[in-house]
């Protein structure tokens, strides 16, 4: 069976047979069908993981445990509202903390993971509008929303179409003005010098 947790940029949590490079979690939103319920978090520390770390092994979805997410990147993960581990992804934390600190100069010199993801959380579950932009107008890793509904990936001047195969080229009006996917928090730490610690694969290939 299929499980359904791969995330999307829009931060949707389907079901497809992709690998994913980053893994990650809401809190337990399964069953022990390993089945979602109607949830999709539980709690406000969204985050997202190295797939290996300390040799640890874990059964996917099990009972009385966590439900674990998969991302394609890093990229797909900030877009889904999801910060680095501050365990396991300890200095891309230490990195995002830093460039939090830069953009909300309210949170301290060295925000808590806490009081970060009260400001994180508060805009994943914002009823306001998405923005608008000027797709190159960007940071480098964030995603916009294309013409026919795609998810683009903004990066050096280009657009990347995505999906779960990779990432191919995509010609983009430069002055219209589109969605933005990514959460505005996640823009401000990618403005103030976050970068990314797993960056896509742009090599223009997609797994069939």
């Amino acid at each position: 069976m299929t499980l359904q947790n791969r995330v999307t940029p829009w931060g949707e949590i389907v079901a497809a047979p992709a690998r994913g490079r980053l893994m990650g979690n809401r809190g337990r939103l399964h069953g022990p069908d390993k089945r979602l319920g109607k949830a999709r978090w539980r709690g406000k520390a969204w985050i997202s993981c190295v797939l290996d770390f300390k040799e640890r092994h874990r059964e996917v979805m099990a009972k009385q445990s966590y439900t674990e997410l998969f991302f394609s990147d890093e990229a797909v993960a900030i877009a889904a509202g999801h910060r680095p581990c501050a365990e396991c992804r300890r200095v891309a934390f230490l990195r995002f903390r830093a460039a939090m600190a830069r953009a909300f100069p309210e949170l301290g010199p060295a925000p808590r993971a806490a009081d970060m993801d009260m400001l994180l959380h508060a805009a994943r579950t914002s009823d306001a509008p998405r923005a608008r932009v000027r797709p190159f107008d960007l940071p480098r890793g964030a995603f916009c929303e294309g013409p026919g509904g795609e998810a683009l990936l903004i990066w050096d001047g280009s657009a990347w179409r995505w999906s779960f195969g990779g990432y191919t080229p995509f010609s983009l009006d430069p002055a219209r003005e589109r969605d933005v996917l990514t959460p505005a928090p996640f823009l401000a730490a990618l403005n103030h010098g976050c970068g990314l610690d797993l960056q896509p694969d742009l090599s223009g290939k997609v797994d069939d």
